[in-house]
């Protein structure tokens, strides 16, 4: 936590302040780790990254063309979903597809405006940064 080793052994919780950089690693064969996060006093609201999740292998691979079209998939089934829009866009704009990223930028903004935030300095959107509809989008 913030660059320090802590470690926890088997039936061990550790809280982390919301603002301490963090990361957790099972050291040892068939541990299970888990994490849980929430705002005090407000219910959990799902943002889809369980949705998302099993494309991002592709993703990391870079295997972007093939997660985009995936993702378009999930899209059409968890439209409600922002951040799948979002990574969507991602991937397209990554895999070239101008058009297409732009289009899906658009929408996961208009959702939330933490994405249109994200957006602003997420290098993956690097290859339509310099496109207007890229600048009108995050200047919002």
């Amino acid at each position: 936590m913030d660059g320090e080793r802590v470690d926890a052994p088997a039936g061990t919780f550790v809280f982390v302040r919301p603002d301490v950089k963090r990361t957790a690693f099972a050291e040892e064969p068939q541990t299970t780790l888990v994490a849980i996060g929430g705002t005090p006093g407000k219910a959990y609201e799902p943002h889809g990254y369980e949705v998302w999740a099993p494309l991002r292998p592709l993703y990391e691979a870079g295997q972007y063309a093939e997660a985009a079209d995936r993702g378009r998939e999930l899209i059409k089934g968890h439209p409600e979903y922002a951040i799948v829009t979002y990574n969507v866009a991602c991937c397209e704009a990554l895999a070239g597809r101008t058009d297409d990223a732009l289009g899906h930028l658009r929408l996961a903004a208009e959702r939330s405006d933490q994405l249109r935030t994200l957006a602003a300095e997420d290098s993956d959107l690097d290859s339509i940064r310099d496109q207007p509809a890229f600048r009108e989008l995050v200047s919002r």
